[in-house]
């Protein structure tokens, strides 16, 4: 079996090609996931990517995460997504259109020459209702609840990019026991789903500095479904302007609310690189 690593701000994920069909013993693939994103005992990766044909778009993006569950929608795993269906032929037009669990969406990627340098992701509406988000929370949007998380409380808002996010805003990481609030807010009984957790400083009205405790992950990288929330969440707490740049620990991504609602992501994708899979590998 053949497989892509491909990298968004170092967040990073090990593709499988099942566009042109997949094989006759159907894989399992949160088995398969939790296999090849051990960073130790597999390949290593943040998620597993399965590229899938669709009757409703260009193609479907299937996502695992390293501990096998499925969520629905990831930013940084779309837009290298995006650049691997465009490199190997799959689809030819630019705009272009990807059917995930939340939602078909519509990706621009930004060609120089005759190479994909970047790609811009409209991610859609965020979703603000507490039941939709969801969040067990009364009231619409859910904006400085508090949250109450080993003896410690903290404020949050609570924003669906099609997956959950709770954003906290703080004044630095120096006294945040980061290891242990993250997966504590990620298994919270509020958030039903779980949720990704993201602790957020504002720079300055156009800048954030985000780092993200990923549902099913853990820390990584980049999130670009959190920086989008994140963003949301700030202009709706009155902190920043609407379209921001979003620090991470992997690199930057540029995101705008727009007017019409829409939230857009723009930022990189990049290959590490080509192998096969050894049998050894799924024994």
């Amino acid at each position: 079996m053949e497989i892509i690593k491909m990298h968004g701000l170092g967040n990073d994920f090990v593709f499988i090609d099942h566009f042109q069909g997949t094989p006759a013993e159907f894989p399992d693939y949160p088995e398969l996931a939790r296999r090849l994103c051990h960073r130790q005992f597999g390949v290593g990766g943040d998620g597993l990517i399965v590229v899938l044909p669709s009757a409703k778009a260009d193609a479907r993006m299937r996502i695992l995460n390293s501990d096998g569950s499925e969520p629905e929608m990831c930013g940084n795993g779309i837009r290298c997504f995006a650049r691997y269906i465009y490199d190997q032929g799959y689809v030819t037009k630019n705009p272009l259109q990807v059917e995930t669990l939340a939602g078909i969406l519509t990706l621009q990627l930004i060609i120089t020459g005759d190479q994909v340098t970047g790609v811009r992701v409209d991610m859609g509406e965020p979703i603000l209702k507490s039941e939709q988000v969801p969040v067990l929370i009364q009231g619409d949007p859910v904006v400085g609840a508090k949250l109450d998380v080993d003896g410690q409380e903290f404020e949050f808002t609570a924003v669906s990019m099609g997956n959950p996010h709770c954003v906290i805003f703080v004044e630095d990481y120096e006294t945040l026991d980061f290891e242990r609030i993250g997966p504590a807010i990620e298994k919270h009984p509020l958030f039903p789903r779980k949720t990704n957790v993201e602790f957020i400083i504002v720079n300055s009205p156009r800048e954030l500095t985000m780092k993200v405790w990923e549902r099913g992950a853990g820390p990584t990288l980049a999130c670009g479904t959190g920086a989008c929330a994140s963003v949301v969440a700030a202009v709706l707490n009155g902190r920043t302007e609407r379209k921001v740049t979003v620090h991470l620990p992997g690199g930057d991504l540029l995101i705008e609310w727009g007017e019409d609602n829409r939230v857009y992501m723009t930022g990189p994708a990049a290959y590490v690189f080509k192998g096969v899979l050894l049998e050894d590998a799924l024994s």
